[in-house]
């Protein structure tokens, strides 16, 4: 064989169709070649040494056979920087590969074209001519470009190019190679039986459909009369493949909803779904057939729309319940809720084995503060959040700051510090058996940045200073990713000190106002 069409392993080379003597094996790709024109020889090809010896192998006989003498061809016809022997290999690469497959028709042409640089030549020269689907040049007459650049000086452009491009393929990083795979097997994605590089499942919308016209066949003008009527087999036959289009367009129906709507992207959807709450999951379920008339934009907003309602409709049901109770404000409302959880916790059993477990109170849906619901019932906005928007509304005693973030922002009608009530001093419990230290700035690193209650606790907990701030640290950061409340389980697995200090520590900061009971 004389020619070798094999792709090496990576893309924008120096590849392309080599050329080899069938006798000799020496490369002729880029010298004059003597190819064998017989039935009998199929590509094959002799150096001119082994022609003028009159070597010969194979079915090949070099008194009879006809032959063609090939050149490089290395000369432009249609662009200055594409050689013929380019131009034949591009037409060639399409015919084999098949348009749009430039990468391939680039490694078939070699010479470290890309796959961009071949797409646009082709488009160019090929399909923006004046003369399609000819090239401008196509007219054999026509050498004005041959005799502008001699063949020597294009050889030496394309030697040039050449070793540009090799210096710069060797400098450039590797190329990382694919992770996904390639296969378009049904186990290569996301949604078992879906094959993404066919866009088809495994098992299709009604799969059963193609066994109706598989052994179905046609006779060129058999079941047509004179007049041009169709017999009845050929009419039931006509009716079968007609409830097979019927079926197709179907399938195609259902696919383009799947795609429409992102329904493929199982992961990300069922993220989503995670954080709605059972009544929203229950509610989109029920709106989903609604999905085949709508595009995905607005199925998204009537999806929104549907979920605030819900929400509205939760929150509303819950300020008539507060209004029947006699509750008027937001705060009373909370404070209202969190005493009934508690009383309905104190009622539930206590053991596996209550013989009284049957008469459980069943438990209401309660409004979680992080969701929508739960922000549209939440109480007013903290002080440090109302100075900017009435400065000069007097206070209303109920709503005196809480706690020391609270006062520090807080303003009277006159712009200075509201006047705050006496707040009772925290009494730490002291360990049972273990007197109380005496910390000094000396010997206790960081004490500078405790308060005198703080310093006061360490002492009665025997807790240095440090140590003090990461349990506190802790606590606080965890509290404000609960939205400010902490449940006094949590923090005693979080710390890992003793459990009847990390108590203390948790009621103190209660008591501060810094965190609050869940």
């Amino acid at each position: 064989m004389g020619v070798i069409r094999k792709k090496t392993a990576s893309r924008g080379t120096e590849a392309g169709t080599k050329f080899h003597c069938d006798v000799c094996s020496v490369d002729v790709t880029s010298t004059v070649r003597i190819s064998c024109a017989h039935p009998d020889c199929h590509e094959y090809d002799l150096c001119v040494p082994c022609f003028g010896a009159g070597e010969k192998s194979k079915n090949h006989d070099p008194q009879t056979h006809p032959f063609h003498v090939i050149e490089q061809n290395s000369v432009p016809i249609f662009q200055e920087d594409w050689g013929a022997d380019e131009e034949l290999l591009l037409l060639e690469g399409a015919e084999i590969y098949g348009l749009g497959s430039w990468a391939d028709i680039a490694d078939h042409i070699g010479g470290y074209r890309t796959k961009e640089e071949v797409r646009d030549h082709y488009i160019d020269t090929y399909i923006n001519s004046s003369n399609f689907p000819l090239p401008d040049r196509a007219d054999p007459e026509d050498t004005s470009l041959q005799n502008s650049i001699s063949k020597e000086e294009f050889q030496t452009r394309k030697k040039r190019r050449i070793e540009e491009r090799k210096e710069a393929a060797k400098a450039a990083p590797p190329t990382t190679p694919k992770q996904k795979p390639t296969a378009s097997v049904p186990a290569c994605h996301e949604v078992q039986g879906y094959m993404p590089g066919r866009l088809e499942f495994e098992t299709e919308f009604l799969n059963d459909a193609e066994e109706a016209v598989q052994h179905m066949t046609f006779e060129p003008g058999a079941g047509i009369g004179p007049e041009g009527e169709m017999d009845p087999e050929t009419e039931l036959k006509m009716t079968v493949v007609d409830i097979y289009n019927s079926r197709l367009t179907a399938r195609t129906e259902r696919k383009k909803i799947l795609f429409e709507h992102n329904l493929l992207e199982y992961r990300k959807a069922t993220a989503q779904d995670k954080k709605r709450s059972k009544e929203e999951r229950d509610l989109l379920n029920k709106a989903k057939p609604l999905a085949r008339m709508m595009n995905r934009k607005d199925f998204e907003d009537l999806n929104k729309g549907l979920e605030y309602e819900h929400n509205l409709r939760l929150a509303i049901s819950q300020l008539q319940e507060w209004r029947q109770m006699g509750i008027g404000d937001l705060k009373t409302g909370e404070k209202y809720e969190q005493d009934k959880q508690q009383r309905v916790q104190r009622l539930l059993p206590q053991g596996s084995f209550d013989r009284f477990a049957s008469a459980r109170p069943k438990q209401t849906q309660q409004l979680d503060q992080s969701s929508i619901a739960g922000q549209l019932t939440m109480p007013e906005l903290p002080l440090r959040l109302q100075k900017a928007a009435n400065p000069h509304k007097q206070p209303d005693p109920s709503d005196l700051p809480l706690n020391d973030f609270d006062r520090a922002f807080a303003v009277d009608s006159d712009g200075m510090p509201a006047p705050q009530p006496s707040k009772t001093k925290y009494v730490v419990q002291p360990l049972s058996g273990v007197p109380a230290w005496k910390l000094d700035g000396d010997g206790a690193a960081d004490m500078h940045l405790l308060t005198n209650e703080e310093v006061e606790m360490c002492n009665v907990l025997h807790l240095m200073p440090k140590p003090y701030l990461v349990v506190k640290d802790t606590l606080l950061k965890e509290a404000m990713k609960q939205g400010g409340s902490l449940k006094k389980k949590e923090a005693r697995a979080m710390c890992k000190i003793e459990g009847t200090k990390t108590s203390r520590i948790y009621d103190f900061m209660v008591h501060s106002g810094w965190i609050s009971k869940a």
